[in-house]
C-alpha cells in the first residue's frame, strides 16, 4: 500500500507575491492529512485572465477531490481553482469571498488606478497597496509578513495586482469556509460576511495563530 492512500489531501496556496513558507506553522496529523504547498506560476503575460491561470495552475494538482487552503489573494486563487477541479471543501484565511467584502480603500485604488503610478516592485503584497491608499498599517506585522515574501517578477506583481483588485466572484460561496481575523486590518472583518472569527487575528495569523488555525482545520475537514 502506498504510504499516502487513504489521506486527505490538502493544498494550500500562499497570499500575494508570499512563498509556501507562510505555512511553515501548520501542522496536521501525518497519519491522516498529506499537505502540498502550491507556489505561484508566473503569468505568461500581463493580459492572462484569472481562468487561464489557474487552468495552468490546476495541472500542479495531483489528487482528485483535495481540500483547498488558500490565504489572502490565495483565497481568490482557490475559488476559482473550484471551477476547473471538484474540491472536498475550499478554505479561506485571511480573504475575501465577493468584491463586496474588499474595503473602501482598495476599490478607491482600483477605480482611481493609482496602483499604475507606482512601481511594481514597491508593491509587493497587499499590505502595500493599504498603505497606498494612507492606511496606517502597523508596521510589524507588516515586516513579518514581508519577511515570506519571495516572487519579484515584474509581470506577475502587476498581474496579481491587477486581479487582486478587479476580482468579480460569479459564483455561489455558500459551500466555502472562511477563517477570519478579528484584527485583520487588510480585509477589516466588518466587511465579511459568514466566517470563523479568531480573536486577535490579524491579515498575518498563518503565521500568529497557527496554532488555532491547525485546530480548526482538523475540526472542519
Amino acid at each position: 500500500m502506498q504510504p499516502d492512500m487513504g489521506k486527505i489531501h490538502i493544498y494550500c496556496m500562499p497570499g500575494l507575491a508570499a512563498s509556501p513558507k507562510i505555512f511553515e506553522y501548520l501542522h496536521l496529523p501525518s497519519e491522516k492529512y498529506k499537505l502540498h504547498l502550491l507556489e505561484w506560476l508566473i503569468p505568461d503575460s500581463f493580459d492572462e485572465s484569472i481562468t487561464e491561470y489557474t487552468f495552468r495552475l490546476s495541472k500542479k494538482i495531483k489528487h482528485e477531490n483535495p481540500v483547498l487552503v488558500g490565504v489572502s489573494f490565495g483565497g481568490i486563487i482557490v475559488q476559482e481553482l473550484c471551477k476547473v477541479i471538484s474540491a472536498r471543501k475550499v478554505i479561506l484565511i485571511s480573504s475575501v469571498k465577493h468584491e463586496s467584502e474588499i474595503p473602501r480603500r482598495l476599490k478607491f485604488i482600483q477605480k482611481s488606478k493609482i496602483y499604475k503610478l507606482f512601481p511594481s516592485k514597491r508593491i509587493a503584497s497587499i499590505d502595500d497597496f493599504s498603505k497606498l491608499a494612507f492606511h496606517k498599517s502597523l508596521k510589524h506585522k507588516a515586516k513579518t509578513y514581508n519577511k515570506y515574501l519571495a516572487v519579484r517578477n515584474d509581470v506577475y506583481l502587476n498581474w496579481a495586482i491587477y486581479n487582486v483588485l478587479n476580482w468579480k466572484s460569479d459564483q455561489n460561496n455558500e459551500n466555502i469556509i472562511h477563517i477570519h481575523g478579528e484584527k485583520d486590518q487588510i480585509f477589516p472583518i466588518k466587511h465579511i460576511q459568514n466566517c470563523i472569527k479568531i480573536d486577535g487575528g490579524t491579515h498575518a495569523m498563518i503565521l500568529t495563530k497557527a496554532h488555532q488555525i491547525n485546530i480548526l482545520l482538523q475540526e472542519i475537514i
